[in-house]
């Protein structure tokens, strides 16, 4: 099956890390690929404690907006065959791409080969993309598509992120 976390409101990572947690409860080994993201967010504390769920980050800093760094396509790229081979394989049954929609959205990914990937994973894999304008293309292959919508955000009115809560 394929999930997709899309839209411009809070919480998609966040749902599927849910997910996460909720399959890593049932004894499901789970593998969390995040695109652009490469900082020590506390989540990946709490990841870290449990040994079904791997965590690999495929990025140098946190960007939704703005030009990529030299390198950082590379580092997309790379993670994405990392990804594609997991999702081949027999180890994990749960893949969470993190942010993969927002690598595409930014050219930092080809659609090609990720619309391979999900044809290619192993049918039993759960896959989760996350990340807002996800292309119709990838809407299309999804079993489920839950589109977060912000109807309000404390960021409007100044309120930066907040360790623990948003990172």
């Amino acid at each position: 099956m394929i999930q997709v976390y899309t839209g411009n409101g809070k919480g998609k990572t966040t749902a599927a890390l849910g997910l996460a947690l909720r399959a890593a409860g049932a004894g499901k080994k789970v593998y969390i690929g995040q695109f652009i993201k490469g900082l020590d967010y506390s989540e990946i504390k709490a990841l870290k404690k449990l040994k079904n769920i791997k965590l690999e980050q495929f990025g140098r800093g946190c960007f939704i907006k703005g030009e990529p760094r030299p390198g950082d396509r590379e580092l997309a790229c790379a993670g994405l065959e990392k990804i594609a081979r997991a999702a081949a394989g027999n180890e994990f049954e749960v893949i969470i791409l993190d942010e993969i929609n927002v690598a595409l959205d930014i050219k930092l990914l080809e659609l090609k080969p990720v619309l391979r990937l999900l044809r290619n994973a192993r049918r039993r894999t759960e896959l989760v993309l996350t990340g807002r304008n996800a292309p119709k293309q990838v809407l299309a292959a999804a079993d489920l598509v839950s589109e977060i919508q912000e109807v309000k955000h404390y960021y409007r009115k100044g309120q930066t992120a907040r360790r623990g809560i948003e990172y």
